[in-house]
């Protein structure tokens, strides 16, 4: 049934070509999209208003140009989305929580020389100060002006294209091959310096045949979208691949109203819920049991999924949340449960095309580096220190395979387990101890509070883990007495507990572990 349904899907053709494959299939005017404002966009109206800004931003941008999108999840940023995508421009979606300084450094690393944002966002948003240092760089272009510039002429030209926009677009001279860019997504910047994704067109589809075994995304399906879309877990499961299969999407602005959200999803009645353990424990402690009856699949991902979040999902709204695993570089998603088989604990099983093995890691001894290879493996990085030019993804196994930096486990059955990042691994007493298995100590300990690990060098060249907690009270013989209770290794014990320090949070939901060993580190 797998290969029937990836098999059945032809990623062979651009992201705009497969949007006008799916207005074909479920209607023109099913209203597929909308935001806040509570104005649903229809097929018809994404493929207009991209026809009219698409054919304005050509006069002022170069074919393959990659061009910098600056805009929160309203229904503004699907329609520039597929403007660029119309024009054969290259979208490359900025993190505009992350600072002038970051932004700067991904637009010189994907050679951005135009960034498209909104006036009502930057004034909202209180980015005055962050766009004032791009300006000093790069051409800032406001669709609020341009809406005022586009003639009615320009209007009515695109309004008779649409009628017939598979022969006008095939006339377009963009660059059409699969196998090219089609979107620049920016690393996170996590454990490291952000790097610029580069995803074809061919990449994204795979893997949105890939997922289609597992979450059903039809007209019946209301997707609530509240991950940023400048994130791959936002762009392509929160958005592409639910626009593709005809679900309604809903966009929020932003994972962070944890009262307000459980209330919208109550009332827009919908089925599918992507997030982050660090979200869906703050919507559990604010919903109503009855706030997420209507919702069918709710999938984890971008972070360890806690045994008391499953709990209290579970209890409070008998749901299971199903963890999935992915990253940026692989489009996004490498492994999920589903409803047919949820193995507890696990990421679920590989998906369908990808081929695995785990790279042997010393101090590790059941599990390995996972090494992923398929059709949705990123063509390759574009890095700072040599901006523009593309590395594709190799390993000593040849190119094309993917090292993701993870260790997993993959046992009898194919599922996955992900024991931690390779970089949050400490050598404690020459043993390998993962990070985040002292974090799932401290949440089985103080489950009700947010828990972050590092590890740093002390003075005598050792690494010490030092745990940091919101729980002020915590003690290490607490921490003692549940792992003696469990079972769990006395080395999965901190050094030291930590509980002035504030658990930095990235606007993806993931823990902020640069800054925060930064911070440890000062503190000792």
């Amino acid at each position: 049934m797998k290969n029937n349904i990836f098999d059945n899907y032809n990623p062979q053709k651009t992201l705009y070509k497969a949007l006008l494959d799916a207005s074909n299939e479920h209607g023109k005017n099913y209203e597929v999209i909308e935001d806040i404002q509570r104005k649903p966009l229809k097929y018809r109206d994404i493929i207009l208003q991209s026809i009219v800004l698409g054919n304005y931003i050509k006069r002022f941008t170069t074919e393959s140009e990659h061009i910098g999108i600056m805009l929160p999840n309203v229904t503004a940023l699907p329609i520039l989305f597929f403007a660029l995508q119309f024009t054969g421009r290259v979208p490359a979606m900025l993190n505009f929580s992350s600072g002038a300084y970051a932004i700067n450094r991904s637009c010189k690393t994907a050679k951005i020389k135009t960034i498209y944002t909104s006036r009502l966002f930057i004034d909202k948003a209180k980015l005055e100060s962050v766009i004032k240092e791009l300006q000093k760089n790069y051409s800032i272009y406001y669709l609020e002006d341009i809406k005022k510039k586009i003639k009615i002429s320009t209007k009515l030209f695109s309004l008779i294209a649409q009628f017939f926009i598979s022969k006008y677009y095939d006339r377009q001279h963009p660059n059409k091959d699969p196998e090219k860019t089609a979107v620049i997504l920016f690393t996170s910047g996590s454990e490291g310096d952000p790097k610029g994704v580069a995803l074809s067109h061919r990449n994204l589809l795979s893997n949105y045949a890939q997922v289609k075994y597992h979450i059903e995304f039809s007209a019946s399906d209301t997707m609530f979208c509240c991950l940023p879309l400048y994130h791959s877990f936002g762009l392509n499961a929160g958005f592409l691949m639910p626009l593709l299969g005809g679900s309604k999407i809903f966009l929020y602005p932003t994972p962070l109203d944890y009262r307000l959200i459980p209330e919208f999803i109550s009332k827009l009645k919908a089925t599918i819920l992507f997030g982050t353990n660090t979200f869906f424990k703050g919507y559990a402690n604010y919903a109503k049991p009855d706030d997420f009856k209507t919702l069918k699949y709710v999938v984890a991902g971008a972070e360890k999924l806690h045994g008391d979040t499953i709990k209290l999902w579970r209890d409070k709204f008998g749901l299971d949340i199903l963890q999935g695993y992915g990253v940026t570089e692989t489009s996004p998603v490498i492994s999920v449960n589903d409803l047919k088989q949820n193995k507890i604990g696990t990421v679920g099983s590989i998906m369908i095309n990808i081929n695995h093995y785990l790279e042997p890691v010393e101090g590790i001894d059941n599990g390995g580096r996972l090494v992923v290879k398929g059709p949705n493996i990123m063509l390759g990085y574009l890095l700072y220190d040599n901006p523009g030019i593309l590395q594709p993804p190799s390993t000593a196994k040849g190119a094309g395979w993917y090292d993701t930096g993870d260790i997993a486990n993959v046992d009898d059955e194919g599922f996955v387990t992900i024991l931690g990042r390779a970089k949050r691994f400490a050598k404690i007493g020459g043993e390998m101890v993962s990070l985040t298995a002292v974090e799932e100590l401290a949440a089985l300990t103080w489950p009700q509070e947010k828990h972050a690990c590092v590890a740093i060098i002390d003075e005598n060249k050792r690494e010490r883990i030092i745990l940091v907690t919101e729980n002020k009270e915590a003690k290490l013989k607490e921490l003692q007495k549940i792992a003696k209770e469990n079972h769990i290794s006395k080395l999965n014990i901190p050094k030291k507990i930590e509980t002035t320090i504030d658990i930095p949070i990235l606007a993806t939901g993931k823990i902020d572990y640069i800054n925060l060993t930064k911070l440890v580190a000062l503190k000792n």
